[in-house]
């Protein structure tokens, strides 16, 4: 598999090189949230992914909710990250662990307008397990340090922005 990555990640440069307008990537995902629950299903590339709120937030528990997503995908990203860096460097990883744990006051969800809604922080662990030198390891933490999108993505601020567009049903139409 750490052929396999090597590869890729080599001719994605080789790509770029040739064709610089390549690196321009967008990624999309479409979400939609149906019948009377908080559980969502986003679609992506033709995956499915589900998301939902616990018990105590009024969900099913059909699934993780989206801040869970946004530390799962943080961990998921540094993974893959340690993974193709180390494939390049030719460096033996056997695991990488990734804990994330993000900080949430609820009561900005809720409503207060003294609290933010979103995470106050974030923080995480990561473990490498791999017979290489510490100091090759350190090396390669500070390049997924630099180049991790996700982590990235959350230590950023960045420019989002949201349309709103109300679609009637048959009956709100009768109705007017």
């Amino acid at each position: 598999m750490s052929d396999q990555i090597k590869t890729a990640v080599q001719q994605l440069q080789k790509a770029i090189e040739k064709t610089p307008s390549a690196a321009n990537a967008v990624f999309r995902a479409t979400t939609t949230s149906t019948a009377d629950s908080l559980q969502t299903t986003s679609e992506v590339r033709g995956f499915e992914l589900r998301l939902d709120e616990p018990p105590e937030l009024g969900g099913g528990d059909t699934g993780p909710n989206p801040v869970e997503a946004v530390l799962a995908a943080l961990g998921s990203c540094q993974a893959i990250v340690y993974r193709a860096y180390a494939s390049v460097l030719g460096l033996q990883i056997d695991r990488v662990e990734v804990e994330a744990r993000g900080y949430l006051d609820v009561r900005g969800f809720l409503g207060s307008p003294s609290v933010a809604p979103g995470f106050q922080r974030v923080a995480f662990t990561t473990r490498v397990s791999s017979p290489e030198s510490a100091e090759r390891i350190r090396e390669l933490a500070g390049l997924v340090e630099q180049h991790c999108p996700v982590l990235d993505i959350l230590r950023t601020p960045l420019a989002v922005e949201g349309t709103f567009e109300h679609v009637g049903t048959r009956a709100s139409l009768d109705a007017a």
